[in-house]
């Protein structure tokens, strides 16, 4: 396969998922990147070649692809406004594509605001984690215009194995919330059906043994609570607070489409009460531990 051609590339926002995204971009692009803690762009400069940009209109001045990768969408809007914001960085014919699992409607807003301008916009959630961000082998959804993803998918694979158009601009955001729904579903039913289990003298190493070579088994199953739960490792990378986030964008979701989702509203609750509980910096399997401490157990290998 050709390699797409060099590009004059941005990027914003270096968190856990971004940093080892922006790496392959730096490898294959120019690239020039801005972060709110400066000190962190620095060091990714550093270790990289690529550019710092004092500022996010910088980041998008001459860029003809700019990647953002942030928390929520209320911080992209941030980073898009005033006289410094990316969005007057942006020159007409250039295209954003946003990382960040964000909230379809905010996507259409944003879109729309871009295209006055001749800006182009995809939203591109990913799914992986930290070690498929590293590994370059991220799942993502992409929604927007034909034309504008047709423009982003070389760029994407760069840190993309498997790169699925899903719709247009605020699908991909859609499905990714849906996605982690699902992820919060499992954890918490295995949680619950754990912690019966083990009140009832199943040890859970041998209840997962029968799940997982059974039609029960699941991601969550599999690897989440064996490498995570069983081991009390807990290793932090996708926190709580963000889960808790996608699933209450997945409710809205159902409720604008005016679908019922009952179960989905259930494990936003639980959500709620694990991160009030566990705080800012939980790693989201350990929404578990909500059912253990009512338990009164740990599950343990």
């Amino acid at each position: 396969m050709t390699p797409p051609a060099r590009l004059r590339v941005g990027f914003v926002g270096l968190g856990a998922i971004g940093r080892p995204i922006a790496a392959h971009l730096a490898r294959a692009h120019d690239l020039v990147v801005w972060n709110r803690t400066g000190a962190r762009a620095e060091s990714f400069a550093a270790d990289t070649g690529a550019g710092v940009a004092p500022t996010p209109k910088a980041a998008g001045e001459g860029r003809e692809i700019v990647f953002t990768c942030l928390p929520n969408s209320p911080e992209l809007e941030a980073v898009l406004a005033g006289p410094e914001g990316l969005e007057s960085g942006l020159a007409p014919g250039a295209l954003l594509v946003d990382l960040t699992s964000g909230q379809p409607a905010a996507s259409r807003r944003i879109a729309e605001r871009l295209a006055a301008n001749g800006i182009g916009f995809v939203d591109a959630p990913v799914s992986g984690g930290v070690a498929g961000a590293e590994a370059g082998t991220l799942t993502i959804m992409l929604g927007g215009k034909d034309a504008d993803v047709a423009r982003a998918v070389p760029v994407l694979q760069a840190f993309g194995k498997r790169i699925v158009p899903v719709g247009p601009v605020g699908a991909g955001h859609a499905l990714k919330a849906v996605h982690n729904a699902l992820i919060a579903v499992n954890i918490f039913a295995l949680g619950e059906g754990l912690t019966a289990l083990a009140k009832a003298g199943v040890a859970p190493s041998a209840a997962l043994d029968v799940i997982n070579n059974a039609n029960g088994r699941s991601f969550v199953s599999e690897r989440l609570v064996p490498e995570r739960v069983l081991t009390r490792l807990w290793p932090r990378t996708f926190r709580l607070a963000l889960l808790d986030k996608d699933v209450d964008i997945a409710v809205q979701l159902a409720a604008e489409q005016g679908v019922e989702a009952p179960l989905l509203e259930a494990v936003s609750g639980l959500l709620h009460e694990a991160h009030r509980e566990l705080g800012e910096d939980a790693d989201h399997v350990e929404a578990i531990r909500l059912h253990e401490r009512r338990a009164g157990l740990e599950l343990r290998a």
